[in-house]
């Protein structure tokens, strides 16, 4: 890492929560560096919402967490919201869905582990356009719908 990834002053966007931009533009990404990004983001959202609640025994809040966050989760979240996304969203979708991660998804079907990256890949991409409002709606209906389910 540079001392000058380092240094805030010489951020070019801060479109992210820290000043840390990526090496190159967002459209040249990986989609699975798009999904590392936004398995983090999701994983934040939801033990924020966890948190939210009035059950804060650690035990609880594991057990729930991994409801909303396994592959299956986040592919039903995708599965519902699909209709609702721009073209370019779209693409971002189809883009992590076709990316090959190398590995095997111990705890998750081969489609739901695909639907869970393309996820991920949409929020990673739509946080570091800085398209927060929107990550926050999709996230939020997201969690509605699983809700709803249980």
């Amino acid at each position: 890492m540079s001392e000058e990834s380092l240094n805030p002053a010489q951020s070019k966007s801060n479109e992210g929560w820290f000043s840390f931009d990526p090496s190159k533009p967002i459209e040249q990404l990986p989609p699975l560096a798009l999904a590392y990004m936004g398995d983090a983001i999701h994983e934040v959202a939801i033990r924020q919402y966890l948190l939210s609640g009035k059950n804060l025994r650690p035990h609880h809040l594991h057990r729930a967490s991994t409801s909303f966050v396994s592959a299956g989760a986040q592919a039903k979240i995708l599965a519902h919201l699909e209709p609702t996304l721009t073209e370019t969203e779209s693409n971002v979708v189809r883009q992590g869905r076709n990316a090959k991660s190398g590995t095997i998804p111990k705890n998750a079907s081969v489609i739901d582990y695909r639907y869970a990256t393309a996820w991920e890949c949409l929020l990673g991409y739509l946080y570091y356009k800085g398209e927060h409002a929107r990550m926050e709606q999709l996230i939020t209906e997201g969690i509605r719908h699983l809700e709803k389910q249980s």
